[in-house]
This record gives structure tokens, C-alpha cells and sequence, in this order.
């Protein structure tokens, strides 16, 4: 299915959906025109460092930026979104974001987006940070386009990056709460705790660029 919907992007137009993902339930994000259903994390506008351009969004200035979080709240939902880094680019995809805590990631788990080349050890792009990793390394180098995919279902969780599952994992299982425990994010009472939550994207630590970000709810 990830290799599926990897090929439909790159086939249609950006930032559209097709008339089969429109009767699956998808819907976009991003319109490739504005920031319309985004602000900035406790805030009910969005910063000027983010701008949108040729249909594409992108923090252009990470010191005005900030992160953006969706209006809408999710609980189960299947995330589709293409992003593109700098040179040592650094970002984030977040989850059931709550306004709980001083920083998005103190309540919302986090995909990893990084040029991490050169850093070692490092949070690899995909990862979802100190929690769950993969042996394989599909990210593309920076200035090249790289696919996401996110599914969070009440069943099992997935994370792909350009096609390849990166790793599976079962929200609020006793599997997943070990992992927090062992994490930084042991010190964050509200962390992965709501079952609704806004998508968050970082804004704060680099030149990142998004678009075709869509998603599917699961009822």
C-alpha cells in the first residue's frame, strides 16, 4: 500500500488527491496555497517563518517559524506527507498533540526527520524518537523529495519512509510504555496519554519543505 500511494503522488499534481483516495476518506492538509488549518503550538496564528510558495511549505526562517499543529484532532488516521531537507536539516511529523506541556513533543511521540550523516550514533530519519528505530536506512539526501507514511490504528502502528516499514509497534501496550519509561519523555506526564490529538510538524530546527500532506481517518 506504501509503495502504492508513493507512486500516485509522484503521478498526480501536488497537493490533490486523486478520485479514489477522495472516496477512501482522505483529505488534505495542506492546499498548497496557505497555512488555512494550522497555528502555531499555543497560538492561534502562524509565525513568518513558515511560508508557502510554488506549493510547497516551508519553515524559510526556523528563528520565526516555530511548530505548527493542525486545527483538526485525530485519533486513529492514516498520514501521508512528502518532505524534503537541507543540508543538516532537522524536523519532526507529531501525533495527538495536546496544548499539555511547554513543547509539542512533550505530549505528542515524534518522527525523526534529519539529515543525519555524519552523526553517529544519531536519531535517524523515520525513527520515531528514542522509542522505536530501524536497521534500514531509506532516507534520500538532502534536496531530494522523500516520502512518509504513518498509520496509527487501534491494531498496530507502521511508519514507512520511501516505501521501505521501518518498524510496527502497539500504542499504549505495556511493550510501548516500557520504551517510554526508558526514554527522555519518562520526565512528561501528558506524553502519548491523550487518545485525540492535532499533527504537529517542528519548525524550529532547520529548513524543511512539505506538501502533499494528507490524511485518512480511521473511525
Amino acid at each position: 500500500m506504501s509503495a502504492l500511494l508513493l507512486a500516485i503522488a509522484l503521478l498526480q499534481g501536488p497537493n490533490t488527491l486523486t478520485p479514489d483516495e477522495a472516496q477512501q476518506g482522505w483529505k488534505l492538509l495542506f492546499d498548497g496555497k496557505t497555512t488555512q488549518g494550522w497555528h502555531n503550538f499555543k497560538s492561534k496564528t502562524v509565525g513568518p517563518g513558515w511560508k508557502v510558495e510554488d506549493g510547497i511549505l516551508t519553515s524559510v526562517d526556523p528563528a520565526t517559524a516555530g511548530d505548527i499543529v493542525t486545527d483538526e484532532k485525530f485519533q486513529w488516521f492514516e498520514l501521508s506527507l512528502e518532505f524534503r531537507l537541507t543540508k543538516r536539516g532537522n524536523s519532526g511529523v507529531l501525533f495527538r498533540v495536546t496544548d499539555e506541556g511547554e513543547q509539542t513533543w512533550h505530549s505528542g511521540p515524534e518522527i525523526q526527520i534529519y539529515d543525519h550523516v555524519g552523526d553517529a550514533p544519531a536519531e535517524k530519519t523515520g525513527w520515531l524518537y528514542q522509542l522505536y528505530s530501524s536497521p534500514v536506512d531509506a532516507a534520500r539526501p538532502p534536496g531530494d523529495w522523500n516520502h512518509l507514511r504513518l498509520l496509527v490504528s487501534p491494531e498496530k502502528c507502521r511508519t514507512h519512509l520511501n516505501g521501505t516499514l521501518y518498524y510496527e509497534f502497539v500504542i499504549d501496550s505495556p511493550e510501548f510504555w516500557k520504551r517510554v519509561e526508558e526514554s527522555k519523555f519518562v520526565r512528561y506526564p501528558m506524553f502519548a496519554k491523550s487518545k485525540v490529538g492535532s499533527i504537529g510538524i517542528q519548525g524550529d530546527h532547520g529548513v524543511v519543505s512539505f506538501r502533499n500532506v494528507k490524511i485518512r481517518p480511521i473511525q
